[in-house]
This record gives C-alpha cells, structure tokens and sequence, in this order.
C-alpha cells in the first residue's frame, strides 16, 4: 500500500473507527424501527383553500365544497395530526363568470410528508362565480315584544339609515334591505335606545363595516298593536 492510500485510509475511514460503527448501529436501528412501525389509515373532512381568485370576482355557490381525504402512514404520524395539517389547495387563476369544475388531485393536498394520500371524496368540485358588486339597501329594525297597555309604537329612529352590502352581483341585486337584530320593547312607555347589528340572510352576502345600528323607539300613548 502506498503512503498517500495508508494516510487517506487512516485519515478517512480508521480515524474515530469506533465512534463511527456507534452511529452507523443507530442509523440502522432507527431506519428498522421505523419500516417496522404499524401503518394506519384515517378519513378527514378538510377545507378547500381558493387561491389567486380574481380580485372582481365571488363565489356564488351556495355551498362551499369540503373534500374527503384518506391518508395512510406511520401510526405515531396520524395520531398527531392537526386540522391545520391538512387542507387541499385550489388555484382560481384566470376564472371568469360562470361555472366551472375543478379536479382534485393529490398534488394539491397539503400534509405531512411522511403520510400518504390514498384518496380524495369528491374527485371533482363544480363551482360558479360571479361578479362582484356593492350596493347601499335601507336598515329595517326588527321590533319584538309586548306593548305596554294604551301605548304604541310613536317614533322608530335608525341610525345609519342605510348599509353597505357586497356580494355576488345576482344576490346583491335580490336584496333590498338589511334586518337588525330583535329590539324588545315589553313594557316600554317612554323611549329606549338600543344598539343592534344588522344582516342580510343570504350567507353569500357580506355587510361591510358592521358597526352596531343605534335604535331609538319612542311611544306615545293610544291603541296600538302588540309588536311582532
């Protein structure tokens, strides 16, 4: 054996020998251990992530699709799973006014990679959009409660008188008012004032800049009615 081979032999291989076999003896224990750890399979209902939606567009679907997703992998890994772990991701790039389906494929889960996607329910999501579009629709309060005996309602004062809505523009353009919620005025004889949030049923519609509606309700003496 020539010099230079015994110095890069010493220098590269003999040198901490036994040190080196400890680490190898662990590396392969540890590699044993975990092709031999027990497999395991779970189902999660998961979110979809909409990703690079145009700016002037919504979703008007009535339902926003959640997927299905089985994993398997190791045992230790599925029981440590998060709900944030887990999500599938959809890139909306270039979508325009109408329908559209869209596959889901493993490529767009997000999990850890150690686990393994087996299967996604549904394979497919059919989904429709719309424009965007903002309007102002008048605030109705919604008056609840027993009238005191000989009073009626006087006065009913809303402030602000309108608010803004967006949403898809098929469904804004449905919608001609907001409602508050119930004001009870049982037994009321002179005046009350009460701060109440106002809201559109349709869940595809947004109030913007939800700040409490003030309600001020004065009665007068007379014959009136119960309220609603």
């Amino acid at each position: 054996m020539s010099k230079g081979a015994y110095s890069f032999l010493h220098r590269y291989i003999l040198n901490n020998l036994g040190l080196k076999l400890v680490s190898l003896g662990l590396a392969v224990g540890l590699w044993l251990a975990v092709t031999r750890e027990p497999a395991a399979e779970v189902a999660l209902e998961v979110p979809i992530a909409f990703r690079n939606m145009p700016g002037n567009l919504e979703i008007s679907s009535q339902d926003i699709p959640r997927a299905q997703i089985r994993l398997r992998g190791p045992e230790r890994v599925i029981r440590r799973l998060q709900p944030a772990d887990l999500y599938v991701e959809l890139w909306l790039d270039g979508v325009r006014p109408g329908e559209r389906t869209f596959d889901l494929t493993s490529h767009q889960v997000h999990q850890p990679h150690e686990l393994q996607v087996v299967q996604i329910i549904p394979s497919q999501v059919h989904l429709a959009f719309d424009m965007r579009e903002t309007r102002q629709v008048r605030v109705e309060p919604r008056v609840t409660g027993t009238f005191a005996q000989g009073y009626r309602i006087g006065q009913i004062q809303v402030e602000p008188t309108t608010v803004t809505i967006v949403g898809p523009a098929k469904q804004v353009e449905a919608i001609d008012s907001a409602t508050t919620d119930p004001v009870d005025i049982t037994g009321t004889i002179d005046h009350v004032t009460h701060l109440r949030h106002a809201y559109v049923s349709d869940p595809l519609i947004q109030v913007m800049h939800s700040d409490p509606v003030r309600i001020t309700i004065t009665m007068e003496k007379g014959s009136g009615r119960n309220g609603d």
